[in-house]
Formats: C-alpha cells, structure tokens, sequence
C-alpha cells in the first residue's frame, strides 16, 4: 500500500507494505519481535511492533505476538524487562513494559473489531494492569520497576508514569466493551492524573533531558487543551531541531525518528494537525532503499547512527502516519478527543 498524501505541504509518500514488512521479516517463529535481527526484545517495544503489524493489515502475525505475551506473562502480570530468543536476559519487571499491552490489544480490537480477541486477552492485560497498580505510591505516581531481586525501586519516571495512565485508559475502554465494572481502576487513573498534572516533584526530574519527559504527559492524555499547549510550547526549542524532528536527549545532537514519529502523534493528539504533518515531513526523507526508517541521525552533517533497521521506530512511524492519514479505523486511539466518548478525558 503506497500512501500518497498529493496535495500536501510536501507530498509525502510512505510505503506502508515496506514498513510493516521489516516487522514481520523480523518476528520469530514464536511470535515474538525483538528490536532487530539477532537483538533483545523487551514488552514494550514488542507490543508498539504488534501495533504496526496491524496498521500494516498483518492480523495474524499480530495475533502471534499478543499470544508470545501471554504465554510469557509471570505470575504477578508483569513481564521481564528484556529476553533474547525467548529467553530472559534481564529481570527487572518494569510496570510500563508490562501494562502497555492493554494499548495494544485496543488498537488491534478497534481496528479487526475481533471481540472475541478482548475476551481471550482479559485475563492477561487484567494481570498486567493489576501489576502495574501494585506499584502506586500514595500520591499517585508509578514506581518504575522491582528489581531482580525483588525490590520496589521507589523512583517514579514521568514519561513511564504517562505512558501508564495511557495504558489504564485502554484497560478501562477494554472493560467497558467487556461490560466489566472497574472502578478501582478509575479511581487509580485519577490518582496518577493529578499527579502527572500537579505532583511533578514526586517524579524522578533527572530523565528531563530526554524528550519523551515533555511530550508523554501529552500523548497519554494526561494533559489536554491549554496545559498542553503550554508544555509543547515551553520546551519546543529545548527538544526540536527545526527541519530535523526532535532529539532523543536535550544535550546531544541526535534527532530520532520514533521520538519525532511520537512527537507527531502527540500534536495530532492535542488536534494539531497541520503541525503534526510538518514535523512527520521532516522526516519523511529518512528511509533506507527498502522504505524502512532509520533510527536516526546526528545534525547538522546527517550521519546516520545507528544503521540497524528496528521493528519498533517503524511502527512509531506507522502510527503517526496512521494518525495523520487516517489509514485505520485506530488512527484516532490517542486523540483526545476520542477518550471522550469513554467518559475518561480526565
């Protein structure tokens, strides 16, 4: 599928079949998809994969890397942080790798309208969310991880945090379908809001020099309306190269792909449109022959580092694509607006 936007600021064309091809030349047999080729896998990105499977219309595929979920899926409802081949390679179960999956499973339900997939996927996003709450402080916030060893680290990380509230929201909207009743959940999704909103002190600031700390709180839907706008505008020039796309760290000159991609996503979130399509054209250009992404690339001389192809940047780029495009009946799973109809624009 050629996606041809004629007519727009830039005439952009993203090859959609290249894209999703490079993730599903890169799943294993049993489902699961690491970073690249012969590269670990961690949750997170191995959902944000499965997601561009289904933007990319490879529906089994993306049901073989739910199911690899599911069978990994330790007693609690967490996930280790990292495997290679299956196997775990580090032991920390992080609370935002393990509840995205509620994210995922959303996005392939509003796209397939599979119901019977949401009754067969409850009991694991039920485990994984409830693991993730296990994990609140009073005051709202998500402590990030417990350790191989089995200690709470009691540092809460914003962009994790945001990235939580997103992944309960979803939880929330797969319940409703369900016709499950979860208001201990909703209560913990008003708790983490406010302090998203209002307690940034609780939050570990020491991660702000990476971009995903300014515009998470806006992609979740945390933040809204004016309070987001604000926040895109205070720290534009901190993040944004103009004409490049966005840096992964504040203090370094490396533009990303998939934070511009997120970053895209974001503004089509808040109901940016136009801005969103010019920050995606930015990086439009930074493809490899197969019409798969780079990672990205330092600036000013545009050295591409590093030079593998990850099965998580393009399906980033896929979703802000999917967002701008409307490729999916999923294109609006971020938008603030859509959470309305839920009753969650909290």
């Amino acid at each position: 599928m050629e996606l041809n936007t004629s007519g727009s600021r830039n005439d952009l064309a993203i090859d959609i079949d290249s894209i999703a091809a490079l993730i599903v030349n890169t799943q294993r047999e049993s489902g699961e998809i690491p970073w690249f080729n012969g590269e670990k896998t961690d949750p997170w990105d191995h959902v944000e994969a499965a997601m561009g499977l289904s933007i990319g219309g490879y529906f089994d595929e993306a049901r073989r890397a739910f199911d690899w979920m599911s069978k990994k899926q330790l007693h609690d409802g967490s996930w280790y942080a990292t495997y290679i081949n299956g196997v775990p390679e580090d032991k920390t179960r992080d609370a935002n790798m393990s509840s995205y999956i509620s994210a995922g499973v959303l996005h392939y339900y509003l796209i397939t309208n599979d119901k019977l997939f949401l009754t067969e996927m409850w009991k694991t996003l039920y485990k994984a969310i409830e693991f993730a709450l296990s994990l609140q402080a009073p005051g709202g916030e998500i402590h990030w991880a417990i350790s191989p060893g089995g200690k709470t680290d009691p540092m809460a990380l914003l962009t994790g945090s945001s990235s939580i509230y997103m992944s309960i929201k979803c939880a929330l909207a797969i319940a409703k379908q369900l016709g499950y009743s979860m208001p201990a959940w909703e209560e913990a999704l008003v708790k983490l809001g406010n302090a998203i909103r209002h307690k940034q002190y609780n939050f570990n600031m020491t991660k702000s020099r990476f971009s995903m700390y300014w515009f998470y709180p806006i992609l979740s839907g945390a933040l809204t309306g004016e309070p987001a706008q604000k926040r895109i505008d205070k720290y534009w020039k901190k993040y944004v190269v103009e004409g490049h796309g966005v840096k992964c760290v504040s203090d370094e000159p490396w533009v990303t792909i998939a934070e511009t991609a997120e970053l895209s996503l974001a503004l089509s979130a808040m109901g940016n449109h136009t801005l969103s399509e010019i920050v995606f054209s930015w990086i439009s250009d930074k493809k490899f022959e197969d019409g798969s992404f780079w990672c990205g690339y330092t600036v000013p001389d545009i050295t591409l580092w590093p030079e593998d192809k990850l099965t998580w940047t393009n399906a980033a780029v896929l979703m802000a694509a999917d967002a701008i495009y409307d490729l999916t009946p999923a294109c609006r799973l971020f938008s603030h607006r859509f959470w309305e109809s839920y009753g969650l624009s909290l």
